[in-house]
């Protein structure tokens, strides 16, 4: 079991990490800041289908077909956690080191955001308090971690919790007795 979730942990968290990159980059890089929520949170939950294939790998290379949900949920937890831990200390890397300024770009496009929906003074003054508090948090590089595994992890325990539902069987054997 260790070595397919570690195969497939490294693998998915490579693929997420790459992504994650390339979105951020586009974002980044863009005047008007645009990036794509849905497609990135679409790619994830692709990506991290990779851990039913590693479920189903383990079950039916090492278990002769049969796993139980308890069994496959806790690989698939693992895996997710593997690829999401890639997906934090990448993300920690690249901010720090080329995109330091990323939280001020993404301020200044939030507030020109709510300029252009017709925000009044007054909430253009509370987003820009709002902001300015979630970018003192982001100085803490623990908050950093938390705030990024809650971005990927959560969809990779939902996709372990499908694939597990989908894959568990029984063994043969209990199955013919009954």
């Amino acid at each position: 079991m260790k070595r397919n979730v570690l195969i497939f942990g490294l693998v998915l968290g490579a693929i997420l990490a790459g992504n994650m990159v390339y979105m951020v980059d586009l974002a980044y890089n863009n005047p008007e800041f645009i990036g794509n929520d849905l497609i990135g949170y679409a790619a994830m939950i692709v990506v991290f289908s990779l851990t039913f294939f590693g479920i189903r790998n383990y079950r039916n290379k090492q278990l002769n077909g049969a796993i139980s949900f308890g069994k496959a949920f806790k690989m698939g937890a693992l895996i997710a956690l593997i690829g999401s831990t890639i997906y934090v200390v990448v993300w920690l890397f690249y901010y720090y080191l080329y995109v330091p300024d990323f939280v001020d770009k993404y301020t200044a496009h939030v507030l020109h955001q709510a300029t252009v929906e017709g925000a009044t003074t007054a909430d253009l003054e509370a987003k820009s308090a709002e902001m300015n508090q979630f970018k003192e948090m982001y100085e803490n590089p623990f908050f950093v971690v938390l705030i990024t595994y809650s971005e990927v992890l959560p969809v990779g325990l939902i996709v372990a919790f499908i694939s597990s539902l989908i894959l568990r069987k029984r063994p043969e054997a209990v199955i013919a007795a009954e």
